[in-house]
């Protein structure tokens, strides 16, 4: 079971997006300056503290030189072992080179395998000089010390924090638009969904109507052919209705013969299309092929297809509908010769609006793209096209057995 914390958090988060998108744009503008107006001021003030804690830290370190210069035995001077022994943060070595050797008279915050290792001891000198310039003790007797200190942990850290919060604000950024986008999204599909659900209980009442006159003509001394064939342009009014019907809620998967899905299609367009186009279709001549689909929603793309080849042929030219597998998958193929589709579009034929027709919204596409790949968890696209001389658009499902 979930926790009622968890989903008080989510409840909130979702009220604070949908408020921050009912905002104005000039007030999200305002807000967003303001967040990065803090953010900055936050980086400046912080940049300062550690540039403050830097110079404390340095001349804390000269005090500790000036109370080297003028002691003899630092061993038992008590104003050196107040300074530096009360130091819990800056870490520090004081050593004597004797030679190529380096002797370390003086520690504090630096690991003992670090002061017996030499070669770890001339690394981590040569990391504290980088850091900070070293310090040289001259004492009367014409013995010299240096002093090499790093940074504290505090410093460190308000050094690190500029860019810690930078990174935050980087994020806070980036996660805001996603979720201001996603929200508006979010907005946007719930208005598609609800008028395709109005558009299929507005249809409802006049197909119910149609459906009682189609059976009135079939008693009537009238050209029955011609009845049927109403009755089948119904029979598909009614199809249109129930995938509109569908679009927001559960899509429910089930085994279908893809040959006989298709097949309907395409003889329903056969009857329907212009004298000068040809349809062909290999499926209902090989084995049958099963997927996990949702019948209704998978013709409508079928049809989408036929009907962007039809638009593309201009009256005139081939339609070849193509079923083919492999052990994993099954591929529908819709070839035409009509125009074709220039590269640089192969993508863009998919999104919403986008359209080469002078009629239409661009929505077909887009549609299908989104019952197969969301809905179908399968893959649609233009396999091969050239202007001039047609295209091929590939349906990819998972092949069920």
């Amino acid at each position: 079971m979930g926790t009622g914390k968890s989903g008080h958090d989510t409840r909130w988060y979702k009220a604070v997006s949908r408020r921050f998108s009912k905002m104005s744009f000039g007030r999200r503008v305002v807000i967003i300056v303001l967040g990065l107006a803090i953010g900055m001021t936050s980086l400046l003030l912080t940049s300062n503290m550690a540039r403050q804690l830097r110079i404390k830290e340095q001349n804390e370190v000269e005090l500790w030189k000036l109370a080297l210069e003028r002691t003899f035995d630092i061993s038992n001077d008590p104003i050196w072992q107040f300074i530096t022994y009360n130091n819990n943060s800056i870490p520090f070595l004081i050593v004597e080179y004797w030679g190529d050797e380096i002797r370390v008279d003086r520690s504090k915050l630096i690991p003992s395998k670090i002061l017996d290792d030499p070669r770890l001891l001339r690394k981590e000198i040569k990391k504290m000089e980088s850091v900070n310039e070293p310090l040289e003790v001259r004492f009367f007797d014409g013995r010299t010390l240096h002093i090499y200190y790093g940074e504290s942990l505090l410093l460190k850290m308000l050094v690190w924090f500029p860019v810690v919060q930078i990174l935050v604000i980087i994020i806070f950024i980036v996660f805001g638009f996603i979720t201001f986008s996603s929200t508006k999204q979010d907005e946007q599909n719930r208005v598609w969904i609800g008028l395709a659900k109005e558009t299929a209980h507005q249809l409802g009442t006049p197909t119910s109507s149609l459906l009682g006159w189609v059976e009135y003509l079939k008693n009537q001394p009238v050209d029955q052919s011609a009845v049927d064939e109403m009755g089948k342009d119904l029979t598909r009014l009614m199809k249109v209705v129930d995938r509109f019907s569908k679009i927001g809620s559960e899509t429910i998967l089930s085994p279908a013969n893809i040959n006989e899905l298709v097949g309907d299609s395409v003889l329903y367009f056969r009857s329907r299309i212009p004298r000068n186009v040809t349809l062909s279709y290999n499926g209902l001549a090989m084995s049958p092929v099963q997927s996990m689909v949702n019948a209704a929603l998978f013709e409508w793309v079928v049809e989408n297809l036929l009907k962007n080849a039809l638009d593309a042929l201009q009256g005139k030219g081939n339609i070849d509908v193509k079923i083919s597998t492999d052990e994993n998958n099954v591929y529908v193929d819709v070839s035409d010769t009509g125009k074709g589709i220039a590269k640089a579009n192969f993508k863009r034929i998919f999104e919403p609006g986008f359209t080469t027709k002078t009629r239409g919204w661009g929505l077909g596409l887009s549609l299908s793209k989104r019952i197969i790949e969301s809905y179908h968890h399968g893959k649609i696209a233009v396999l091969e096209s050239e202007p001039g001389k047609g295209s091929t658009i590939r349906i990819t499902l998972k092949r069920s057995y």
